[in-house]
């Protein structure tokens, strides 16, 4: 790990791969097998599981859960406190009452597309996919599917409208076509999905 900054505090497996650039800080946990790009940031007291898959120039704010599987692809954010989950039917327990070990369940993730954003204390219910550049609200509980540049905010978290790149909510122009407020890009809606141009 050359050109890797990290807290004394935090605790990083020898397993883990973390590419140049990258800055972990106090008390944060990197799991055996994570994988973490370039120019990452980990936060204060964050978690990043087993085998988890982090891109290039990915924030985690303090306290911010990964938990493995997940996905996460360059650009994304996951703002402090948010969790990605990855147990869809959660017990400590079997059946029987007998304590669960590894082998008792499947673990499944959440894969975050590229420059997507996850709001503080916002929650992931695995097995979801958040799509490119889409921007969960800050208390969301995502359970479904989240497309790409969608907006989406509550319990469970809906749509309310669109997001370009730079985050900012779209005007809608007409036929379809929206605009960012910021960049002046533009987005043509289709079928219910955002593409850009």
């Amino acid at each position: 790990m050359t050109d890797v900054t990290v807290a004394p505090t935090a605790d990083v497996d020898p397993r883990a791969t973390i590419g140049a650039g990258t800055r972990i800080w106090h008390l944060a946990q990197i799991r055996e097998g994570a994988t973490l790009g370039g120019n990452c940031t980990v936060g204060r007291g964050a978690y990043v599981g087993p085998g988890v898959s982090i891109g290039d120039n990915v924030k985690l704010q303090n306290h911010a859960l990964v938990y493995e599987p997940a996905r996460l692809a360059d650009g994304v954010f996951v703002g402090p406190a948010a969790v990605l989950t990855n147990d869809e039917y959660p017990r400590a327990v079997t059946p029987d009452g007998r304590l669960k070990s590894g082998d008792d369940w499947t673990a499944v993730g959440v894969t975050v597309g590229e420059g997507a954003a996850i709001g503080a204390r916002a929650v992931c219910v695995a097995p979801v996919t958040v799509g490119r550049w889409a921007l969960v609200a800050a208390g969301a509980v995502v359970t479904t599917d989240v497309p790409d540049f969608a907006l989406v905010v509550g319990v469970p978290a809906r749509r309310v409208g669109w997001v370009g790149r730079a985050g900012r909510p779209l005007t809608r122009k007409g036929d379809g076509v929206w605009v960012c407020p910021e960049t002046g890009a533009t987005y043509t809606e289709t079928g219910g999905a955002l593409a850009e141009g």
